[in-house]
């Protein structure tokens, strides 16, 4: 394997193996607060080198701890805990690999750092598969260094700020433990903010997002947090009845009203009393439909189907949703503007998944948890995303949003082996429509929600995901073939398969070589 020279920084992804190179990243901005509460462990027998990296590390603000005997750090790895371990690959009495292993049986999260002076194809991948986060080839540079350490430290905060927001939520809903809102990319918390401003109020919502974004979970967690939280929250979808079943469904009908209405059955919004009544795709609700509603909006008297008098006066809380843009009914017509004004006491946009991919990891690792949780036990250890995996989850255009991801990941729950790393080639793929479509919609998905650098490179790495998945498809597998068409040599494609986790056939000759037959 090539080493890369001593001044260029490691460009390798988490777990990835040798000849893996992202694309170069400045260095981590961390504030100095947080490189305070990162502790780092260097383990190495050479003093020179030890002391040395101490020196920068402390520089930067790390918290430092030195070990120089294999068995001293088992130990220490033993009784404290590190958010970063910097190990030397060869030792005397205790090898850095059983270092490494102790190190993640007692703190699995931890980050592990290994400093080789043979930085041979094998060794590296025995220390990558064993868990290491990545390698430092010696002799390196100080800035070399400083940046590999500032990527882990960065991914340690990242790591810490995602657990932070869900024990938040957790917490939150300690009252409602049916609703589980996740979330913390910017748009998303707007949302939830002023969800739980609303909650406590009588105020009418008017909830407009695409499918599956999680618009019902929405109102669900205003219901839950609401003073009616002890009275039913009555859900009715629009589009989903006819308007006569819709109208006896939610207004009720008197017996005799229709062919086969024996006896007289209250509506919905009877049975909603004291509480909330959702209003789902209410733009697909017929005109006479929604008068009739106006008036229970209005004064909270119902008529049933069939009835010439009041049959019941009710207190509901209306919360309305659609995936539709309600203004544009109203322009045409399909929504009445009176009623869109009643029921639009609060506007609330849910911002589709495209759009807050930072809460991509987050929700998958949630929905990983749940469903094997569901499908395989509690007590059975639950598979984990691979970093090339997160790669592909952000690559995709997520049309159906939260609810697609949530059945890719049931997928995998039902495939998957316990304690597997979940490997690209493992998530179901798009169907050629889709892929096509999400090409061309690549660039519409930068938000400047993320900060610049990370929307560059997830752009990046998203484009070269889906440049070589149809390039090595449209080659039939052939590397020499995809290579020539991409104008790039064999190596550079092996090494950007193997860093988005793509494989390639183990026996692959030139398509312009001639095969010896033997």
């Amino acid at each position: 394997m090539r080493v890369p020279p001593t001044d260029t920084p490691p460009a390798r992804a988490p777990h990835s193996r040798p000849g893996r190179v992202r694309p170069t990243l400045g260095p981590c901005q961390l504030t100095a607060e947080l490189k305070a509460t990162i502790r780092v462990l260097i383990v190495d027998d050479d003093r020179t080198l030890r002391e040395s990296c101490a020196s920068v590390l402390q520089y930067e603000g790390y918290q430092v701890s030195l070990c120089s005997r294999g068995d001293e750090a088992r130990e220490t790895l033993k009784r404290n805990r590190f958010d970063i371990v910097l190990l030397d690959l060869y030792m005397p009495e205790v090898s850095g690999l059983r270092l490494l292993r102790t190190c993640l049986e007692a703190h699995s999260d931890t980050i592990v750092l290994v400093i080789t002076g043979n930085p041979s194809v094998d060794s590296s991948l025995d220390a990558l598969r064993a868990g290491a986060w990545d390698y430092l080839p010696k002799p390196f540079s100080a800035t070399h260094l400083q940046i590999l350490v500032g990527r882990a430290a960065h991914t340690v905060t990242v790591a810490r700020e995602s657990l932070a927001v869900q024990a938040e939520f957790e917490r939150e809903h300690g009252n409602s433990e049916h609703v589980t809102v996740l979330g913390a990319s910017p748009a998303f918390r707007r949302a939830v903010g002023l969800a739980r401003r609303v909650a406590p109020t009588e105020a009418s919502v008017f909830i407009t997002g695409e499918s599956g974004s999680g618009k019902e979970l929405i109102a669900q967690f205003i219901h839950h947090h609401s003073r009616r939280s002890s009275r039913p929250l009555v859900a009715v979808n629009c589009a989903a009845l006819p308007e006569a079943l819709l109208e006896s469904e939610m207004f009720g009908h008197c017996k005799g009203a229709f062919t086969g209405a024996v006896r007289d059955k209250p509506g919905l919004l009877e049975a909603a009393n004291g509480g909330t009544l959702l209003l789902d795709e209410l733009v697909d609700m017929s005109k006479p439909i929604q008068a009739k509603l106006l008036r229970v909006i209005q004064d909270g008297v119902v008529r049933r189907v069939g009835s010439e008098t009041t049959d019941a006066v009710v207190n509901v809380r209306f919360i309305a949703c659609t995936n539709r843009n309600p203004e544009e009914a109203v322009k045409t017509g399909a929504l009445r503007e009176d009623l869109y004004y009643r029921l639009r006491v609060v506007p609330i946009h849910v911002p589709p998944l495209r759009e807050r991919p930072a809460d991509i990891q987050l929700l998958a690792e949630y929905f990983l948890k749940q469903y094997w949780t569901r499908h395989r036990g509690a007590t059975v250890a639950v598979p984990r995303l691979s970093e090339a995996a997160l790669r592909a989850l952000r690559a995709r255009p997520w049309k159906g949003n939260v609810r697609e991801l949530e059945n890719v990941v049931e997928h995998l729950v039902v495939l998957l082996e316990p304690g597997d790393e979940v490997a690209p080639d493992a998530i179901p793929a798009l169907g050629d429509e889709l892929a096509t479509e999400a090409s061309a919609t690549l660039l519409r998905e930068v938000t400047t929600e993320e900060p610049y650098y990370d929307a560059r490179d997830r752009l990046v790495a998203e484009f070269e995901l889906r440049y070589l998945s149809q390039l090595v498809s449209q080659a039939g597998g052939n590397m020499s073939r995809a290579a020539r068409a991409a104008r790039v040599d064999r190596t550079t494609l092996y090494r950007l398969l193997e860093r988005h986790g793509l494989h390639r056939r183990p026996v692959d000759p030139p398509d312009d070589e001639p095969v010896t037959r033997m």
